[in-house]
């Protein structure tokens, strides 16, 4: 791996920089979650007219940049060094409801400046990885000999809603955001579904979801796909999908089928119960409970477990059985039944808060069955051992993390500056060849205000991988991103 220093002090010289020069973030209309999530501060007031519902609706405006730089440590095959970039933001309009009803359309654009990616051949576009979501790669692999072009305009949020009670029904291209399915928003462009959807509070201290999705539109797509199929850049390839879940095996006429309830009944316990079903495919059943326990005036301990039981409805049989659907990685190797997607997870946490500072520590195992299904960006163990760009949850996979959030401005240190650090080590199935080699995580997450209004973030990511006697590759590399956000 090339040395790091200069990027080290490059990026440490910027945060420096940044520390001590910005104005206040007004944040205005939106709400920016760590995620990068978005939340709608502001919202169109009910009108009495048509006219109205347009004249008063509300255009909310985006500028973004972000740039990534992947550097491995061996450079063999496929694993090769890489960048990417992509320039550009989004526009979503909100019309003002009337009688109930009213409607959200996002335009979103990427496009990459030719002085920080790839080449259009298909070994560099191949081997491209964080980035690849700023782009479409198949729009440039159907150029005609990678000729195609780089940047992507999309529809990305296309529904019309309506709201009665304390309950929304939505119908189109949407975000969903459940314990299965994100917008991860952390590029350019979010993940949506299209299809119908149901959100409630009308029960007290109960929120309520159903989603009923005919297709999906990853970030580096111009077109939806099927919500689980995979054909190559085609269809779903998701960077977690499961690759033995092929069009030819599982069709493209799939559904995903979403059903998740949240419960605060109880003081200072939020409980969740969902249920996700893609049929004649796989299933999955989420139980997790949360308990805040103060501790004097400022600080509070909050335990908490989740437990995901996976169940296979596909069934293999026949002249695709011996196949293998158990490891998305398509090869079923050292699993104790290849054909079944049967597979659980269980994750505990525990977090410490107290003014500016927040610590984890978590834990996940999951099962020595299958690996679990979840390519709609709902990161199985999202919250508790998931780094920055990992997928820790293949079959008999073992996570332990420590992170550590400290908001400086809180502590009235520096003002809107925070720093997010996660160390994670990841105990992979060495007797499994289609799994990666083991790995220990460090990753720092820096953001400050630049100015009104404008967001920027520096994210490092470090991963020594140990590969022992297995033969497995060597998977360690250096990934580096900078990201500004605009918002108006």
């Amino acid at each position: 791996m090339k040395t790091n220093t200069i990027k080290i002090a490059a990026i440490a010289a910027a945060c420096l920089v940044a520390a001590t020069s910005a104005n206040a973030f007004d944040q205005g209309k939106v709400k920016v979650k760590g995620n990068m999530m978005l939340e709608y501060k502001e919202l169109p007031k009910p009108v009495n007219t048509v006219r109205e519902a347009f004249t008063e609706g509300m255009v909310y405006g985006r500028l973004r940049a972000n740039f990534f730089e992947w550097d491995w440590k061996t450079e063999t095959g496929s694993n090769k060094d890489n960048k990417a970039n992509g320039i550009g933001g989004s526009l979503v309009y909100k019309t003002a409801p009337l009688e109930g009803f009213s409607t959200t359309v996002g335009l979103y654009t990427s496009q990459s400046a030719d002085f920080w990616r790839q080449d259009k051949t298909a070994t560099d576009i191949g081997a491209t990885k964080a980035g690849k979501d700023t782009f479409s790669r198949n729009n440039i692999k159907n150029g005609g000999g990678f000729d195609g072009h780089y940047g992507m305009t999309v529809l990305g949020q296309a529904y019309l809603q309506y709201d009665i009670s304390k309950t929304s029904i939505i119908g189109g291209r949407q975000i969903f955001e459940s314990v299965f399915t994100a917008s991860n928003d952390t590029k350019m462009i979010p993940n949506t579904f299209d299809g119908f959807t149901v959100a409630s509070k009308d029960v007290s201290d109960t929120t309520i979801q159903a989603a009923y999705f005919t297709a999906q539109k990853l970030r580096d797509h111009e077109t939806a796909h099927d919500v689980i199929a995979f054909n190559s850049w085609d269809e779903n390839d998701d960077s977690a999908v499961n690759k033995s879940l092929t069009t030819a095996l599982v069709g493209t006429d799939n559904e995903l089928i979403v059903l998740e309830v949240n419960n605060q009944s109880l003081k200072n316990l939020k409980l969740k119960a969902a249920y996700a079903l893609v049929p004649d495919v796989v299933s999955n059943f989420v139980l997790e409970g949360n308990y805040n326990i103060p501790v004097g005036d400022k600080w509070s301990i909050t335990p908490g477990v989740r437990y995901m039981q996976q169940m296979d409805e596909l069934g293999v049989t026949g002249a695709n059985a011996g196949q293998g659907v158990a490891n998305r990685a398509k090869n079923s190797e050292g699993y104790t039944n290849s054909d079944s997607l049967d597979g659980a997870l269980w994750c505990a946490r525990v977090d410490l808060n107290g003014g500016p500072l927040t610590v984890r520590l978590g834990w996940s195992k999951v099962d020595d069955e299958a690996d679990i299904v979840a390519p709609w960006r709902g990161f199985p163990t999202g919250g508790y051992t998931r780094a920055m760009a990992q997928y820790n949850w293949d079959a008999n996979t073992e996570t332990t993390m420590l992170e550590a959030k400290y908001d400086f401005g809180k502590a009235n240190l520096v003002k809107d500056f925070s720093v997010m650090a996660r160390y994670a080590m990841q105990d992979f199935d060495d007797s499994k060849p289609g799994v990666q080699a083991d790995s220990d995580i460090l990753h720092i997450d820096l953001i400050k205000t630049l100015a009104t209004g404008l967001e920027g973030k520096i994210r490092v990511g470090m991963v020594d991988a140990d590969p022992g006697t297995t033969g497995k590759p060597d998977v360690s590399y250096n990934e580096y991103r900078v990201e500004l956000n605009y918002f108006f």
